[in-house]
């Protein structure tokens, strides 16, 4: 390669300005916008999509607002996209906004939208799975192809290293950021940019990269073909990493050949909104900066940016009630410009004030520190894009729900709660669950920590760029929210693997309020459940379905055709579930063992459901629990589960349920099946522990079975009894250590001498119970109570 001669002397000569920048660098931002004010050019090249010219004046509207980017996608498929994000501090929209407002055509040069997304689909395939970039962006240091054994070198990284710097974001700011833009030769910082690429290119090439090679082959061609129309007026800002290829002497046969034969496809492009914490590389985007909250800062800082942002981060922590004062501020300030003379730095930068955050407003510690960075370093930034952006009808019905129920897309994660008895926070709860629907996964659910009746429900919102292609993609089921999801969801239960999925799409329907589609969903249920004989499959789906049938009081759905399926299939769990029992392995047996859970809860829940009008059912559940309690082929994880649901539910006397103990913990039953059999009575997350803390008859009967187990057999039962004891609260462990501890003759003798556990009385203690009557009318809010109530809150008590 030929020496790079001086840009300087380019300027009136007769070449194009190429401005070689780092993409997101608010260095080369600021010194991009002092080239253009002394170049003063007739046209602006910039690196990004052609077919993206028409959305360049959208860049000048009010309410555009960075970070946005560039969205292409496929137009026969759209999850088949590519971003080009633009920030406040990028060089590219500066460029942008400089020739906007200056009356200066502004043009994108790179390889159009219609290739990259056809050849990117191509690449995708021969790329490894986590060597795949997370979509089409360039790499920080602009656009690094892999080095000579394959690597993908980086840039700033070799020239770092060169310097004698261990840190290439400390060497960027070192040599960028902290000079002065525009003073003296505007276009230096360009020359020796360039001078450095064009060493880094003469020695890595094109890193074995095609993409690069044909890429700059077509912006040379942009290039030549600006100069025809603009002379010598052309200035074209690029990732540094192209420069040099750009400089170099080609002929266009030549390039035009690079571009023969490229795949096509129909793509379409807009701008949508992007956030600082997308252009993290914490957040996985590979083509990322560290800290663009501390770079949009200094890019915006009109002076004294260290003591600008140590202000900054004294008011995120008073906000947290942590103790700031002015005098820390000032103390912060010394200590970072001490740091930076010590280590040879030519003013703070984000190491030094992160050092002196850390040591003098957080006190050494960490943990207040990560808030700074999470909210100031990366920052929760989301930008705007103005309703005139091109934009799929699907995308514009969700913009008005948004600003009709006041539902504002944010980058910050909150969370929202909706009481579903409100007209608008029931059409946002619809809202949400029709995009859930759709794979638009804005809002997530989560647990509510106030009440947890079905008219309250809890979301996690938090709007994520990649959102946009999502909706993209839902775009062909219809052109409003309601359509598409309605259109979905038939689709999806005709497409159904199994019974559980259709039962899941029901209750999601419910949820989502699609009457449109519930009809279609629910012809499907009943087919399926009438085919399906899969015992288990049909326990899967009972519990989606009696959850649906709470959800019609406070939505006003008409639930009775629900109910009358989730009865049938209810009666088909009873008839089948003893003989599905028997004769199964361990892991099939704690698999049938969770369906028993969840259909007994189902089935409470669907006998005190209105809808469903089949009170008996509960009556025939515990009828095929004494069937499962007591058969011997069924497995004792089950048997031990029967026995303990049962108990709960007051079907089975606390006498009954230590004699059917005492036999299962007989010295004639096989350890392991004893071990299983108290696995799936005391354990499972079922509050199995403080059964045994407060009936000290089953913990003597575990006690006493414990002990005697042969040698040989107890290291063979052993991980199955700690699975289950370890999964208790360490109170209740203590607890139960404490009374195993009085040793085999008195856990479980206290109860025959009418003792009882320490601390419970054999009767109930009236006195004691009526002293907390006061408090219990309080929080029921019974305040007008008569003598009688009294008697029946004893009796509960009780």
């Amino acid at each position: 390669m030929t020496v790079v001669e001086s840009t300087v002397g380019r300027r009136a000569g007769a070449g194009p300005v190429l401005l070689g920048v780092r993409h997101h660098g608010p260095g080369s931002a600021r010194a991009v916008r002092a080239a253009l004010e002394e170049v003063r050019p007739r046209v602006v090249l910039i690196e990004g999509p052609p077919e993206a010219d028409a959305l360049i004046p959208l860049a000048a509207d009010e309410e555009m607002r960075p970070p946005v980017a560039l969205l292409a996608h496929a137009v026969d498929e759209p999850g088949r996209s590519a971003f080009w994000p633009l920030a406040g501090f990028s060089p590219e929209w500066v460029a942008i906004r400089w020739a906007l407002d200056h009356d200066v055509p502004a043009r994108f040069i790179d390889l159009p939208a219609t290739h990259t997304l056809a050849w990117g689909s191509k690449e995708d395939e021969e790329t490894p799975e986590g060597e795949r970039p997370p979509d089409v962006e360039r790499a920080a240091d602009g656009d690094t192809g892999p080095g000579p054994a394959g690597l993908r070198i980086d840039p700033l990284r070799v020239l770092a290293d060169t310097a004698g710097y261990d840190d290439p974001e400390r060497w960027w700011e070192d040599v960028v950021e902290h000079r002065g833009a525009g003073e003296g030769d505007a276009l230096a910082p360009f020359t020796a940019l360039e001078e450095a690429m064009g060493a880094l290119r003469e020695i890595y090439g094109s890193g074995g990269h095609d993409r690069d090679l044909v890429r700059e082959a077509y912006m040379r061609l942009q290039v030549r073909a600006a100069q025809r129309e603009f002379d010598d007026g052309v200035v074209v800002v690029c990732g540094a990493w192209h420069v040099p290829a750009l400089r170099r002497k080609t002929t266009v046969a030549a390039d035009k050949a690079l571009l023969k034969g490229l795949p096509k496809v129909k793509a379409d492009l807009t701008w949508v909104p992007w956030t600082h914490r997308r252009l993290s590389r914490s957040s996985g985007y590979g083509a990322g900066i560290d800290s663009p909250g501390w770079y949009g800062h200094l890019f915006s800082a009109p002076d004294r940016p260290v003591e600008r942002w140590l202000t900054r981060v004294a008011g995120l922590l008073r906000a947290e009630d942590r103790i700031v004062s002015s005098a820390h501020v000032i103390e912060a300030v010394r200590l970072a410009e001490t740091l930076a003379a010590m280590r040879g730095r030519p003013l703070p930068g984000l190491s030094e004030t992160t050092d002196a955050v850390r040591a003098v407003m957080c006190e050494g510690s960490d943990v207040p520190l990560e808030l700074v960075r999470d909210r100031l370093v990366v920052g929760d930034v989301l930008g705007e894009v103005p309703p005139s952006a091109p934009a799929v009808p699907l995308q514009r019905d969700l913009a008005r729900l948004q600003r009709r129920l006041r539902l504002k897309p944010e980058a910050l994660e909150r969370e929202l709660e909706l009481d579903l008895r409100k007209e608008n926070d029931a059409a946002r709860s619809r809202l949400l669950h029709r995009l859930r629907l759709l794979g638009i996964a804005w809002g997530e659910p989560a647990a509510s920590r106030g009440s947890t009746g079905t008219f309250r429900e809890t979301w996690r919102l938090r709007w994520e760029p990649e959102l946009s292609v999502r909706i993209a993609e839902a775009g062909i089921w219809g052109t409003t929210v309601l359509s598409a999801a309605t259109a979905k969801a038939e689709t999806d239960a005709v497409t159904a693997q199994g019974l559980a999925d259709v039962t899941a799409l029901a209750e999601h329907c419910l949820l989502a309020e699609l009457p449109g589609a519930l009809p279609t969903v629910m012809r499907i249920l009943a087919d399926r459940a009438a085919l399906d004989t899969d015992v288990g499959h049909l326990a899967q789906a009972l519990p989606a379905l009696v959850r649906s049938l709470r959800y019609g009081d406070v939505r006003g759905t008409d639930t009775g055709a629900l109910a009358e399926v989730a009865a049938g299939l209810a009666e088909r769990v009873f008839v089948g579930l003893p003989p599905a029992c028997a004769a199964l392995d361990a892991d099939a047996a704690e698999e049938m063992r969770r369906h028993v859970d969840a259909v007994h809860r189902a089935v409470g829940l669907l006998g005190d459901a209105p809808a469903a009008g089949h009170g008996r059912l509960r009556g025939r559940w515990q009828s095929v629990l004494r069937v499962l309690s007591g058969r011997d082929t069924v497995p004792g994880v089950i048997r031990g589960r029967a026995v303990r649901l049962l108990l709960d539910d007051g079907e089975l006397a606390h006498d009954e349920a230590a004699l059917l103990m005492g036999l299962v913990l007989s010295p004639g039953t096989p350890p392991a099946d004893a071990a299983a059999w108290i696995e799936g009575f005391v354990g499972g997350g079922s509050g199995g522990g403080l059964l045994l803390v407060h009936d000290e008859r089953l913990l003597g009967l575990v006690d006493a079975w414990l002990t005697g187990v042969p040698a040989e057999a107890f290291t063979d039962v052993l991980p199955l009894l700690r699975r289950t004891f370890s999964a208790y609260e360490p109170g209740v462990r203590r607890t139960l250590g404490e009374l195993v501890r009085r040793g085999p003759g008195a856990v479980g003798g206290a109860t025959a001498a009418g003792g009882g556990t320490p601390g419970f009385a054999a009767d109930l203690d009236l006195e004691r119970a009526d002293a907390v009557l006061p408090v219990v009318r309080l929080l029921l809010g019974l305040d007008d109570v008569d003598e009688n109530t009294n008697n029946d809150l004893a009796g509960v008590t009780g």
